[in-house]
């Protein structure tokens, strides 16, 4: 494909109205990922790719013969706008076929914006400085985009060669087509997959110019908490400080702060944890954003989650949440820096911060390094090493030290194999010390296979990473089968698949679990979804397991088995989400558990609500317990760049009451206000809820670019 330069800049109103669109011929020819992978998309496309000095201008028509069948009910930004009506456009700004940038749209002109490593290691929470519109003509939607050149990182050469594909998603059919074509084995990670993008000509990017941006914030806090060891009521703190970001070349940026704001603006979903493991969750402050896929080890993502799938025992050296947060507050952070992008075939990541003492949260003055490498090799893999380091604390705690070595290897269109090997230094710590992790994993589309061997050794302590538990040794094989039937014209995709877990202690000799579960899955053709799960366990408690307030299982092995069914209702639907019901035996008892989840339910394009239910019941012979988790949240979307939102969290069992109000203004692309008032409260006792904590913040951020 070719870019085209424009002597003029573009009105950004989604109207395709200047003489270049005529002048100039459009690509098109999209091809179907789904439902027929390679055939020709039912709806047209044509695309546009122009640049001048400043912007890469993004154009396209997008044909529709139904527009009343629109799905287009998501204007907030990082929505899930896949679930509307939808046009992306990826690039490969590097031309390596593995990273880039991906900016998607919508008919009603949303903004999503991320980037991805290694071809499918994205990060959502990644937001730049870029404009969009959309608009209407007879027979379809139109879009115009405008992305600086400021908002990419490219190599300093010029002319340039460019990855780029383009996606369209026509949700009411549940159809998917890109540009190139793209293997449908592939599935929701498509987007990601650089080594089939098209190859952009023609691109000239702009002369070697001051890249600085300077991002200076004010905050306030009036703050109350009676549960802290010294209550405190009605606290006022306002507080100041900058981000700077500077471009040492178009690919490589340092990043340094003074008196960061890690103020959660957000609110932590919780969950509900019926094992003896932590949950994580992700990242969402601003610093650690950029860049931070690179930080990635081993093969796992460092975004967190909240576990789950055959990644979530293995361990995460570098987890920027263990930075500035301690037993659930924030620490205060004197400054930091760090420098992200790639040289030639080298991605590099470095980072060095500097935290204060805040006794209250157990947290003294600390600093944190961080190194990592990767190089390029072959067509699509890499190896690399991270070292991570804790210096010791004025409260007497020990360094820490981790450095691991990892490959990630690609080759045909499906085999993937990822490997490591990493060891801690903590002083005075008994054990091994050492981790490592192979795993071998076809994933075509109608047969996958999986082959894992995790250890972590005793004293295995990445304390900048996340690790869910220790001193274990973990073999994996899992195997699956998913025809697709050319007969039914209600059912798009059947899968079979079977999964076998075995983990013992980490020097073999004390078998832990063992898991084996037979998985059933139907894709219906309208994107809704059924999974029934047979699971058959074997878990042995090395020592008392406190399961719940006075109810205590005893050391020993315990064998159980359930069923869990779920149905998924597509987001095509006016109220969609995820209902599920699983029941059997738990340990030595049983345990019933009903909810739905993911919900959505759409009043209007400017306003939906998100309920989500969790409902377990617990039935042990030393007691019975349960455990209930009602969430809601409100969104109310005045604009792609304004949003209003309120989440209420109860947890019965738990007896308190959490509620936050946010509203977040982008007033100028790249600049933000934040007003948020949160509280929580006990319901343990009759009448109102008693107040535990409250807190009324407000921040405002302004980019300034140069």
């Amino acid at each position: 494909m070719r870019a085209f330069r424009v002597d003029a800049p573009l009105t950004i109103d989604g109207q395709l109205d200047e003489a270049v669109f005529s002048r100039i011929q459009a690509a098109g020819g999209f091809i179907q990922q789904e439902p027929v992978e390679g055939e020709p998309a039912t709806e047209d496309t044509e695309v546009w790719v122009l640049f001048d000095d400043t912007n890469v201008y993004i154009a396209a028509h997008c044909w529709d013969e139904h527009p009343e069948r629109w799905v287009a009910n998501e204007l907030q930004r990082d929505g899930n706008i896949t679930s509307n009506e939808s046009l992306s456009v990826m690039f490969d700004t590097f031309y390596d076929r593995r990273n880039g940038f991906f900016f998607q749209t919508s008919p009603l002109g949303a903004l999503r914006d991320q980037t991805f490593i290694d071809e499918g290691n994205q990060n959502s929470s990644w937001d730049t400085v870029w404009e969009v519109k959309s608009g209407r003509f007879e027979g379809g939607w139109t879009v115009e985009m405008a992305i600086p050149f400021k908002s990419l990182r490219y190599q300093e050469s010029d002319p340039q060669l460019w990855g780029i594909n383009f996606r369209r998603t026509v949700q009411w059919k549940n159809e998917t087509s890109y540009l190139t074509q793209v293997p449908a084995s592939y599935s929701y990670w498509g987007p990601f997959k650089a080594s089939v993008f098209a190859t952009l000509v023609g691109m000239e990017t702009p002369e070697a110019s001051k890249n600085i941006e300077i991002k200076p914030y004010s905050v306030s806090t009036l703050a109350t908490d009676h549960s802290a060891a010294e209550p405190f009521s009605n606290d006022f703190s306002p507080s100041v400080g900058v981000d700077l970001k500077y471009g040492l070349t178009r690919s490589l940026t340092a990043d340094f702060t003074v008196n960061t704001d890690f103020a959660q603006v957000e609110e932590d979903v919780q969950q509900v944890n019926l094992t003896r493991f932590n949950l994580r969750f992700p990242e969402k402050r601003d610093f650690f954003l950029e860049g931070q896929g690179i930080f990635a080890f081993g093969g796992v993502s460092v975004t967190g989650g909240g576990g789950g799938g055959s990644t979530a025992d293995i361990p995460i050296l570098f987890f920027s949440r263990r930075i500035g947060l301690s037993q659930g507050q924030s620490v205060p952070v004197l400054a930091g820096a760090r420098v992200t992008g790639k040289t030639g075939q080298y991605s590099v990541g470095l980072l060095n911060i500097q935290t204060k003492d805040k006794p209250e949260a157990g947290a003294f003055a600390t600093n944190f390094s961080v190194a990592r490498v990767k190089r390029d090799i072959l067509r699509r893999s890499s190896v690399g090493f991270i070292a991570t380091r804790r210096s010791p604390t004025i409260a007497g705690q020990n360094s820490n030290f981790e450095i691991g070595f990892d490959a990630n290897l690609a080759f045909f269109e499906n085999v993937t194999l990822n490997s490591y090997y990493a060891r801690t230094n903590t002083p005075g710590r008994a054990g091994d010390q050492s981790s490592y992790r192979g795993s071998f994993d076809y994933a075509a589309d109608r047969y996958g296979l999986l082959l894992e061997r995790v250890m972590v050794g005793e004293g295995f302590n990445p304390e900048l990473g996340f690790t869910r538990r220790t001193d274990f040794a973990r073999s994996t094989a899992q195997a699956r089968f998913s025809p697709r039937p050319t007969a039914n014209q209600h059912i798009r995709k059947l899968t079979w698949q079977g999964k076998f877990d075995y983990i013992t202690n980490a020097a073999g000799n004390v078998t832990e679990n063992r898991a084996a579960e037979g998985t059933f899955r139907i894709d219906f053709n309208n994107s809704d979804t059924w999974t029934t799960t047979y699971t058959h366990l074997f878990e042995y408690l090395p020592e008392d397991f406190e399961i719940a307030s006075d109810i205590v299982l005893p050391i020993g092995g315990y064998n159980y088995q359930f069923v869990r069914t779920e149905y998924g209702f597509g987001r095509q639907r006016r109220a969609n989400g995820r209902v599920y019901a699983s029941r059997g035996t738990f340990y030595d008892g049983h345990r019933t558990e009903l909810g739905y989840s993911r919900g959505l339910v759409t009043l209007s394009s400017l306003v939906s609500i998100e309920p989500g239910v969790t409902l377990n019941w617990i039935d042990l012979p030393q007691g019975s317990f349960q455990r209930q988790l009602l969430t809601a949240r409100v969104v109310v979307t005045p604009s792609p760049r304004m949003v209003i939102s309120s989440l209420i969290q109860h947890t019965a069992t738990g007896e308190n009451l959490s509620s936050s109000v946010r509203f977040h203004w982008e007033y100028i692309p790249g600049s933000d206000l934040f007003i948020v008032y949160s509280d929580g409260r006990d319901t343990s006792a009759p009448g109102f809820p008693t107040l535990q904590n409250r807190s009324f913040t407000v921040k405002i951020t302004r980019l300034l670019r140069f």
